[in-house]
């Protein structure tokens, strides 16, 4: 009787073990799943790079890769921008044009284009987000892109890259 009790405690022994190892499998695998969105990356000595990078999609379903990215040199932030850039068969871009932001609740904002004559490719936007950014509200945005002959793309930004954007401005 004594052998059947140790037995029997033995496997519950084993089985509680067992399941702890399991949770504590299962809290690692959750735990690595959770990566930052916000990237810190070291430009030079004494500069940091903040970039939050988000694929979006335009009116049309025309992909873009939308990055926000801030630079950092002795703990100033030099500057903070939003650069766009088209998937082959986008629009081209014209500079320098500015783009426009609208809030969820209709407010305009424009950023100017950083690229004043020529971008390096002619999908690719880049736009000045320093001042704009800490007044943008944490919701949903739409941001719309000048292209010529009064023609204009519209991507939409979710408010969870918003949030994101604020967080490489905190960083």
């Amino acid at each position: 009787m004594l052998r059947r009790l140790l037995q029997i405690f033995g496997w519950l022994l084993l089985l509680g073990i067992l399941t702890t190892f399991i949770f504590l499998g299962l809290e690692i695998s959750t735990s690595q799943k959770a990566i930052a969105a916000v990237i810190q990356l070291k430009e030079r000595p004494g500069e940091i790079l903040y970039r939050s990078q988000k694929k979006l999609d335009d009116q049309s379903g025309n992909v873009w890769q939308v990055i926000l990215f801030k630079q950092v040199y002795s703990g100033e932030a030099l500057n903070v921008n939003l650069r766009l850039v088209g998937f082959p068969g986008s629009a081209e871009l014209i500079h320098p044009q500015p783009l426009r932001i609208t809030t969820a609740t209709g407010k305009v904002l424009t950023a100017p284009d950083v690229f004043l004559e020529e971008a390096p490719a002619p999908t690719i936007g880049q736009y000045e987000f320093k001042n704009i950014l800490p007044t943008l509200p944490s919701e949903q945005l739409l941001l719309n892109i000048p292209l010529p002959g009064d023609r204009t793309i519209n991507i939409s930004v979710p408010q969870s890259v918003v949030q994101e954007w604020h967080q490489v401005l905190r960083s």
